[in-house]
């Protein structure tokens, strides 16, 4: 078996992936101050996930589309695991270092009564990505992974993963264009909470949105796959058709149009009469607006030392940023809930030193950690 040679990169998608890890950090540094989703600050800045598997889908079909006949499932699936899996052992390991340290909150009652035998079963079942049974939520969040709550995507992203790799990718452009409309039925429903099968009534609190995906329950069930089935395949069905966009300036604007559409303020306010317009606005941006500036990203070329240098750091640090800064946002919660009597100016500090603290751990994991381990497993697993 030997190990492919990486192909020419999308370095503009690359750069965009990191645009939106950097507003997903600051988004959850506001949510500590939110008083609900409606009043959220960068109020959208979880669609970046479905941004995220919209560029996921195009790239899996550039890169792996045209090498089958090269190419066993095994080969695929190490390679998938050589990508990811280092990180999310990594982002696991941050997690348990900021679970010990962040028992200020009122919910984390948990991290002070915990043994550490559990806490370590954890963090080691962690490793493994298969979601954790309610008896070991040590967190009391429902989350997948209760020492690092961000990991939930990755979940979705193997899953859609092994969909292509054993099924999808025998499909036609036409079966997968018809798998795609499909799909974009079940975003509708989502977005504009219509209970088509009964579940959705336990997330009222975020009734026409696409918040969810990160728990066991019936309805986050439904929410993850919804989010995880359009917007990934497609991506891959925008590859396969090779429609790009050609733009000027393409990496910048692109990146205004991410910017704008992540920060936008709630649609229809928090009058519960107008919240359809929110689920409409969804529904626009993750049915057209994200596959459009992937097809623009992926179409335009980029030029110049500085917007190079820009587009690469951002591309190298998306996946660890992602991945990492999660477990900070618990110990800023924490430290939040501990210390309201300060100045407003104090907790704006606070959360621009964790911002520069998110940052330098992912890009101090990426150098000194995944990217000796991912190479070491490549020559490893495949003969150069």
């Amino acid at each position: 078996m030997s190990y492919l040679a990486s192909k020419p990169r999308y370095e503009i998608l690359d750069g965009l992936r990191g645009v939106a890890a950097m507003i997903v950090v600051a988004f959850h540094l506001f949510e500590t101050y939110s008083a609900g989703i409606p009043y959220q600050i960068l109020n959208h800045g979880y669609l970046a996930v479905d941004f995220f598997f919209v560029l996921s889908g195009f790239v899996i079909g550039y890169a792996y589309d045209d090498r089958w006949n090269k190419m066993t499932l095994g080969d695929f699936f190490k390679r998938r695991l050589i990508r990811l899996h280092p990180m999310l052992i990594m982002g696991t390991l941050v997690g348990l270092m900021f679970f010990l340290l962040g028992g200020g909150h009122p919910d984390f009652a948990a991290v002070n009564t915990t043994l550490w035998w559990m806490i370590l079963l954890v963090c080691v079942w962690g490793f493994t990505l298969i979601p954790l049974p309610a008896s070991m939520d040590i967190r009391g969040w429902g989350e997948f992974n209760p020492l690092n709550g961000a990991t939930w995507s990755l979940l979705w992203e193997y899953l859609a993963n092994i969909l292509y790799a054993l099924f999808i990718r025998h499909f036609s452009k036409l079966v997968l264009a018809i798998f795609v409309g499909l799909s974009a039925v079940l975003t509708v429903i989502l977005c504009m909470d219509i209970d088509v099968f009964g579940v959705l009534e336990a997330r009222s609190y975020a009734a026409y949105t696409v918040v969810g995906g990160w728990s066991l329950t019936p309805d986050q069930l439904q929410v993850g796959l919804t989010r995880l089935l359009y917007p990934f395949f497609a991506g891959l069905l925008l590859s396969r058709m090779g429609k790009v966009i050609r733009l000027k300036n393409g990496f910048w604007w692109c990146s205004l149009l991410v910017t704008l559409l992540l920060v936008v303020p709630r649609i229809g306010g928090d009058n519960p009469a107008n919240f359809w317009m929110n689920g409409l606005y969804e529904a626009v941006c993750i049915l057209i607006a994200f596959p459009l500036i992937v097809a623009m990203g992926a179409g335009s070329s980029i030029k110049g030392k500085r917007s190079t240098a820009v587009c690469k750091f951002l591309g190298e640090i998306s996946y660890p940023l992602y991945v990492t800064h999660y477990p900070l946002i618990y110990m800023q919660m924490s430290w939040a809930a501990t210390h309201k009597d300060l100045p407003t100016s104090t907790h704006i500090l606070f959360a621009c030193c964790v911002f520069v603290l998110a940052i330098f751990i992912a890009y101090a994991s990426l150098k000194v950690y995944d990217e000796p381990v991912r190479e070491w497993l490549k020559k490893k697993w495949f003969k150069k």
